[in-house]
């Protein structure tokens, strides 16, 4: 009885979880996108300093987009770009989860 019990609140706790996790508004984030194009949106397009090349983002994973963009934000961070900094710092919780809706949208 303890099981099922324990069960059943597993599965409302997973439930409750994946309710909390909105889709983004994919039209939305397509008017957002305009600055990431600015350097994610060139092909072979690298950075001077630090230099690396800079990924395309195009066709990414949503939840993998919303994680970088949060961590970027976040200070002290794993994700540490002054640039990418400056773009997240300007990005609600709305604003990264339809950019990531959009940009995992489209075709790699």
């Amino acid at each position: 009885m303890k099981r099922l019990h324990l069960v059943g609140l597993i599965a409302v706790a997973l439930c409750a979880a994946s309710a909390v996790h909105a889709e983004g508004d994919k039209a939305r984030g397509r008017t957002l996108v305009y600055t990431c194009n600015g350097c994610h949106g060139v092909p072979g397009y690298s950075n001077v300093y630090p230099e690396y090349h800079v990924p395309h983002i195009a066709g990414q994973n949503e939840q993998y987009i919303v994680n970088a963009l949060k961590s970027y934000r976040t200070k002290g961070g794993d994700r540490k770009h002054p640039t990418m900094s400056a773009q997240a710092d300007s990005l609600s919780n709305k604003d990264i989860a339809d950019i990531a809706a959009y940009l995992s949208s489209l075709a790699k």
